[in-house]
């Protein structure tokens, strides 16, 4: 005889526990991209968005994006387990829409950036520690050889150990290292020209993507989610690039297990708490490729895990 599990007025078959566990684990992550800018605009924005969206169910993330200071609201950003800022120049956001940024910061919420990002609210001091350093210059379009420093992270481990690019090579007003940060890629600077002049120390080797654990952004007393940074980025032509996406899907995935949002931690103050996104921007189902497959399967193997860990416990209660 089929076994039973009773769940309060419930009576099911436990035949239909892999089904259950399959639901528990659906939960999808809500990224917001704000692709503002008010100084230089890359033409690559849109390319770069339609690349994001068309990879997001391969990473169990559902993608909004928006150009709308205004949405930066306590009642809006409260959605989403992560705010990516895309090729941002200059001052994105009034102070009104950084003070809630902050805010949401300080409850758990995760950061990416990527490329020009570390060009915006730049004399806005808790965002350059959340996004680790402020943009300072790059030489002209390069091919440049970028050196894997950390080659176990999420964003990295599908790279070569020399990873040979077409991009702009970023030099920066700090080195990110000095909030906490850890550098994951750096610029080979024997492999191109850069004339100069710097001014400021980014400390060696030359800083090129990084992560941190607790993002340095949040006040003394809030809850830090997660940071990821990656200054590469700049051509439509990378946005196509199947190895260019697996590196920024990785450190988004990455970014998402901080465990600090409503789509992992159930007590969390802010992130997605529904099985599926009701958005207007989830995305499509993404090619066949390598693209985030490792590190998209580790996340919804972690969220299976606590879905079947809650059953477990309901198992053994009611066999006692």
């Amino acid at each position: 005889m089929t076994g039973l599990l009773k769940l309060g007025f419930l009576t099911l078959p436990l035949c239909l526990l892999p089904l259950i566990a399959v639901q528990a684990a659906s939960n999808t992550a809500r990224i917001l991209i704000y692709s503002a800018t008010r100084d230089f605009r890359h033409d690559s924005i849109p390319t770069a968005i339609d690349a994001l969206k068309g990879k997001g169910s391969s990473i169990n993330v559902s993608f909004d994006n928006t150009e709308d200071q205004s949405q930066f609201t306590d009642d809006n950003l409260k959605q989403y387990d992560a705010v990516l800022f895309l090729d941002n120049t200059g001052e994105v956001l009034d102070d009104e829409g950084k003070a809630a940024f902050q805010r949401y910061l300080d409850l758990g919420g995760n950061f990416v950036g990527v490329h020009s990002a570390s060009d915006c609210l730049r004399n806005t001091t808790w965002y350059g520690r959340e996004i680790g350093a402020f943009f300072d210059y790059h030489p002209e379009l390069t091919n440049a050889t970028i050196n894997v420093i950390d080659g176990s992270h999420p964003s990295t481990s599908m790279l070569p150990a020399q990873w040979h690019v077409l991009d702009e090579m970023y030099n920066f007003k700090s080195d990110p290292r000095a909030v906490g940060a850890v550098v994951a890629l750096s610029a080979d600077e024997s492999s191109y020209s850069d004339p100069g002049p710097r001014n400021y120390d980014q400390g060696m080797p030359h800083p090129t993507a990084w992560y941190q654990e607790h993002g340095a952004g949040v006040q003394s007393n809030g809850t830090a989610g997660r940071s990821f940074y990656t200054s590469l980025g700049h051509l439509n032509e990378t946005w196509r690039d199947e190895l260019f996406l697996a590196h920024v899907l990785g450190g988004i995935t990455w970014t998402l297990q901080a465990n600090t949002t409503l789509a992992f931690n159930t007590s969390a103050q802010v992130g997605n708490p529904g099985a599926s996104s009701t958005s207007s921007s989830v995305s499509s189902a993404p090619t066949a490729s390598q693209s985030g497959k490792t590190s998209g399967s580790q996340a919804q193997f972690e969220s299976w895990l606590n879905g079947g860990i809650v059953l477990s416990l309901l198992l053994t209660i009611f066999f006692l």
